[in-house]
């Protein structure tokens, strides 16, 4: 698995569980659903996305979409 897998992993959980939660719980639950889905545009446009840095600590390795620095420098 790269990690632009598992960002794409990590979203689709974050508006599931979030689809859940305003089901079970409360409809303002729906607001994380509106936080993930601007997160991922914001993303798209810039390639910066916050959950990277926590799936690079676990050692995921890089993918297309969110290389570093050096690795993009090697090709």
């Amino acid at each position: 698995m790269n990690l632009d897998k598992a960002v794409m992993i990590f979203a689709g959980c974050v508006v599931l569980t979030s689809v859940a939660l305003a089901f079970f719980i409360s409809n303002w639950w729906l607001l994380l659903t509106v936080f993930a889905g601007c997160n991922m545009i914001q993303a798209a446009f810039t390639g910066f996305c916050p959950i990277v840095y926590l799936l690079r600590a676990f050692g995921i390795p890089a993918g297309c979409a969110f290389k570093g620095k050096n690795q993009a420098d090697s090709e």
